[in-house]
C-alpha cells in the first residue's frame, strides 16, 4: 500500500510503497502521538527505512490494500 506523510515547513511529502497492513501504520502513528515520542519509523517495500519526527508531522495518509486491476473489463 502507499503511504504519504506530510511534514510541517517542507514543501515536498514523503511517499513510498509498504508492506505493513493499514492496521499497522495506524497504531503506529497513534502509540508514537499518544505516548510523545519523538518520532515514527516507517519500513518501505524495498527494506528502506524513513524516521519521521512526530512533532513535525502534517499529515498521514494510507492509501488502500487492494491491488490494482490490470486489463479491460468487458
Amino acid at each position: 500500500m502507499e503511504i504519504r506523510i506530510g511534514i510541517a515547513n517542507t514543501a515536498r511529502e514523503l511517499s513510498f510503497e509498504s508492506d505493513q497492513t493499514a492496521d499497522a501504520v495506524k497504531q503506529a502513528v497513534a502509540a508514537a502521538l499518544d505516548s510523545a515520542a519523538a518520532s515514527v519509523s516507517f519500513t518501505d517495500a524495498k527494506g528502506n527505512s524513513y524516521i519521521v519526527p512526530t512533532a513535525s508531522l502534517a499529515f498521514v495518509e494510507i492509501g488502500t490494500e487492494e491491488s490494482r486491476r490490470v486489463g479491460f473489463v468487458a
